[in-house]
């Protein structure tokens, strides 16, 4: 018994799809734009402060300025899995981060890969 083959070419697909939002996020934290992403089912618009891994995943944590609050919270992050992002796109428009941000993954055995 052994493993199924796998299709080379939905290798590199799927290689290259999760590689090139990996990088446009990275891009994304490093200059402090915006960026535009499917995310279950719905297009988001994120800035995007943090990526981390967490158990071989990768992870980002992202304000969501859309995202309705109540009066008395304070903006926060949301943490979104890369695997779900699509169609992730970098946007003119810059963010600064918010304020009281830590540059720290949100748990103590994540691990920081990058942040603003």
């Amino acid at each position: 018994m052994g493993s199924a083959p796998c299709d080379s070419a939905f290798a590199v697909h799927y290689a290259a799809m999760h590689n090139d939002t990996r990088m446009t996020l990275l891009q994304a934290i490093a200059t402090r734009h915006m960026v535009a992403a499917d995310y279950n089912g719905a297009r988001l618009t994120l800035a995007p402060h943090l990526m981390f891994e967490r158990h071989g995943d990768l992870f980002v944590s992202a304000h969501n300025p859309a995202k309705a609050i109540r009066s008395d919270e304070e903006p926060r992050l949301g943490h979104f899995k890369l695997e779900g992002l699509r169609a992730v796109e970098l946007l003119e428009a810059g963010f600064d981060p918010l304020p009281g941000f830590a540059p720290v993954p949100p748990k103590a055995d994540d691990t920081l890969i990058l942040a603003v």
